[in-house]
């Protein structure tokens, strides 16, 4: 017999550490965590946000559905808390999110939702301003009858996703913190901010990209002489 699992309680990162990742982006975040690690946590080019200008972060509480059935995206909706981001697996057909979901979830103040499937009623979506991110855009309404789990370990777009990982969204897709290493990769994300905020010092008073990130020593290195002309087609 097929069952389902759902646990009521998540374990999440705390408040702190999410207003302290939205300081920052997905891509310093990227950096900070560095290599294999980064791009194992990180979403794909397919996850994308449906409005720009807009970034998020927060716990994850997450959910699995068969393909065109959203009852367990309902339910973890229901249990999510102000703040949280809404982690939805169904990469099959039937739309996981509307107007109607997001319009509750926005009067219970989620940061936001992922979605590893379908959305719909995006028109709507884009005027509420509603912070979401997927892999898929259609028009397909799913039923509410089926089996899955909620707030369980999920693989959403590719990433292993625990309830309670900081997620943290942009322009720029979207990344997954264990939970456990949160506070060290913003930490690290946070240096790295400083330090190109500096850097933007420095420009404003007349510094030069290619010295300050050591391009012209590096260009120097490949030995390429430069042409003192104009190019001429012969």
């Amino acid at each position: 017999m097929t069952t389902s699992t759902v646990y009521t309680q998540v374990n999440r990162v705390s408040a702190a550490i999410c207003a302290q990742a939205l300081q920052t982006s997905v891509s310093d975040l990227h950096e900070a965590m560095g290599g294999t690690l980064a791009k194992a946590h990180t979403m794909s080019h397919l996850m994308r946000p449906l409005i720009t200008g807009v970034r998020i972060a927060g716990p994850a509480v997450t959910a699995h559905c068969p393909p065109a059935d959203n009852l367990m995206m309902h339910k973890s909706l229901y249990l999510s808390q102000k703040g949280d981001v809404l982690m939805v697996q169904c990469p099959e057909s039937g739309a996981q999110w509307g107007d109607m979901a997001a319009f509750y979830a926005k009067q219970k103040g989620l940061a936001g939702v992922v979605v590893d499937g379908f959305i719909r009623d995006t028109d709507d979506l884009i005027e509420m301003q509603s912070a979401v991110w997927a892999t898929k855009i259609g028009p397909s309404s799913p039923q509410k009858i089926g089996h899955g789990s909620v707030n369980a370990p999920i693989v959403c777009d590719g990433v292993y996703v625990e309830p309670g990982d900081l997620v943290v969204a942009d322009g720029d897709g979207v990344i997954v913190i264990p939970r456990q290493q949160a506070e060290s990769v913003v930490g690290r994300a946070l240096e790295r901010k400083n330090k190109e905020d500096a850097v933007r010092q420095l420009i404003l008073k007349g510094e030069h990209p290619w010295h300050l990130h050591g391009c012209d020593k590096n260009y120097e290195k490949l030995g390429i002489q430069d042409i003192q002309s104009p190019w001429n087609q012969q």
